[in-house]
């Protein structure tokens, strides 16, 4: 009788932590994927990307392979200094190329928290990885809400399929 009082104990035990270990999982695939839903990157029509940082209260700012790709090679960025405030869509810096200069906008309001110096001293970054080592700023973000007026990479890529037709 002891035996199957114990049995009984243990068996409980086991599907307590069975069911605690679940619980836990779940809690955890929810974290991921809001932390991932939070870095999803969001776009304008001028053709630039924000995606925001781990933390979510600031965003980095780059351009698109669209937009890349329609400058040609880069040479000259000319990215906005630290500590500057901007409004959603104020003209913040430049882009030359051989084939083309083109102003970069702000796509949220907020102070300039960085700005990818590598990309200055050489802008052929951009070209060669806009999503990644070619972003050139970081903002901390002022109105968080402005996100909601930019596009989903969905949103955008069907954004694009109109302009080209």
């Amino acid at each position: 009788m002891a035996a199957t009082i114990l049995q009984r104990v243990v068996m409980s035990t086991r599907v307590n932590i069975c069911n605690a270990k679940r619980s836990n999982l779940f809690t955890y695939r929810n974290i991921f994927i809001s932390r991932s839903f939070l870095r999803e990157r969001r776009y304008t029509d001028k053709h630039e990307w924000v995606m925001l940082d781990e933390k979510g209260n600031t965003g980095i700012i780059g351009i698109t392979n669209y937009a890349q790709e329609a400058l040609g090679d880069v040479v000259f960025a000319q990215l906005p200094d630290v500590g500057t405030e901007f409004n959603a869509m104020d003209e913040c810096g430049a882009l030359e190329s051989v084939k083309a200069a083109s102003e970069l906008y702000c796509p949220l309001s907020g102070k300039i928290a960085d700005k990818n110096v590598s990309v200055e001293q050489k802008p052929a970054l951009i070209n060669k990885s806009c999503y990644d080592q070619g972003w050139l700023f970081r903002i901390e973000l002022a109105k968080p809400e402005e996100l909601d007026n930019l596009m989903s990479e969905e949103q955008y890529n069907k954004f694009l399929k109109d302009q080209n037709e």
